[in-house]
């Protein structure tokens, strides 16, 4: 078999590239499996891509972001490699920034329809479930429901693919009920690989509060940092720390840059900028927290994930959502009421006064993150991509 994903990849800044690059490696190796093709974004520099080569996964960059024509750019790779079938790793944004070029790049599963290849959408999130104010998408009520208006006609035609995976329930629910969509399915986020488990010390001197992504629209620092500055106070006996770990989102520019103004007296915030995927396990192991900053969620969140995998109690925000994701996949932490500093520093002091709580919630998100291993969602993949190939033979 030769696959084809679709996906943004390392070191590619575009959101999901980290799960599409353990998503990928997850098929190698799998009975029947010739070759792998990874259509992905252009960089500045394409050699970069040389870093993450793997015997078995070809890394091709076709397309490029906020471009107008990555449709026709995919379609003609697509021709020319003819794969037995595509994955597209999606989100409403993977395209572009801009309205237009992230649109037109999501007709793709549509474009795959025409071509006959059967193809199988991971969708990470609906317009439905998003406020896209906060997303830096529609900054009026008229604005608002043309977007969503939009998103409903992208909907559609990505529900032209042959399967449409989604990773939380509700999105299930909104799809069947909404669109009468028959070929949708609810599919297991699947946890990156697990790492030797990393024990933080038994007496914290030291409290490393990290939250990690794109930053700017929907997840924002300020409350963190403020929150650190409320627990320095509280906890004289205790250094704190924030990691603002990641970059600004491509519809915030200056984001950051803003940030390290507004909180230049401050000596214990450190800001990291892009993490290659080389060091991303040392960003987790060297938090006390993971933080969740968020003022909405955008679907499932690979971090949660991540934070599991190195054995870390989350602090995260009363999103209807997001607690629904945590509670459906195992997961567990402190929580905050979203934007508010002290709520915040109240969450990260219920566990720094008992640390058995702490080390319980650590011990259940290392066990909830061994749930599902991507090894094996890469079977069930299969599964259906033969199904698909049976149907189409």
């Amino acid at each position: 078999m030769k696959l084809a994903f679709i996906t943004p990849y390392p070191p590619s800044q575009v959101t999901l590239n980290e799960y599409g690059y353990h998503l990928t490696r997850s098929f190698l190796g799998k009975k029947g499996m010739e070759k792998i093709y990874i259509l992905t974004d252009h960089l500045e520099d394409n050699s970069q891509y040389s870093r993450y080569d793997e015997e078995g996964l070809d890394i091709i960059p076709c397309w490029k972001f906020n471009s107008w024509f990555t449709v026709l750019d995919l379609r003609k790779k697509l021709k020319e490699l003819k794969p037995d079938a595509v994955v597209l790793n999606l989100q409403f944004m993977t395209f572009g920034s801009g309205k237009i070029p992230a649109a037109l790049g999501l007709l793709t599963p549509w474009m795959c329809k025409l071509l006959g290849i059967p193809s199988i959408v991971i969708l990470h999130n609906i317009t439905e479930t998003v406020k896209l104010d906060t997303i830096g998408m529609a900054d009026s009520k008229f604005k608002g429901k043309l977007f969503l208006w939009i998103g409903e006609q992208l909907t559609k035609f990505i529900l032209k693919a042959d399967l449409v995976g989604v990773t939380i329930s509700q999105y299930v629910t909104i799809l069947k009920e909404k669109y009468k969509a028959q070929n949708v399915v609810l599919l297991p986020h699947g946890n990156f690989e697990l790492p030797e488990r990393n024990y933080l010390a038994e007496n914290l001197t030291e409290i490393n509060l990290m939250a990690f992504g794109k930053f700017g629209t929907y997840k924002k620092a300020e409350v963190m940092i403020d929150a650190m500055e409320i627990l320095q106070k509280k906890y004289l006996n205790l250094k704190f720390k924030s990691t603002v770990a990641g970059t600004d989102n491509p519809n915030v520019k200056g984001y950051i840059d803003s940030l390290k103004t507004k909180y230049s007296h401050l000596q214990n915030v450190e800001y990291t900028g892009y993490i290659p995927e080389e060091m991303v396990s040392k960003i987790f192991w060297d938090s006390t927290f993971v933080i969740f900053p968020y003022t909405t969620t955008t679907g499932s969140s690979g971090i949660l994930h991540q934070a599991g995998s190195y054995g870390r109690a989350c602090i995260l925000p009363k999103i209807d959502d997001l607690e629904r994701v945590v509670e459906e996949e195992g997961y567990g932490g402190a929580y905050f009421e979203p934007e508010n500093a002290e709520s915040l520093a109240n969450a990260v002091s219920s566990l720094i006064d008992d640390p058995e709580e702490r080390k319980k919630i650590e011990d259940q998100n290392f066990k909830a993150a061994k749930g599902l291993p991507m090894n094996e969602l890469a079977q069930w993949y299969l599964s259906h991509i033969n199904q698909l190939l049976s149907k189409k033979s």
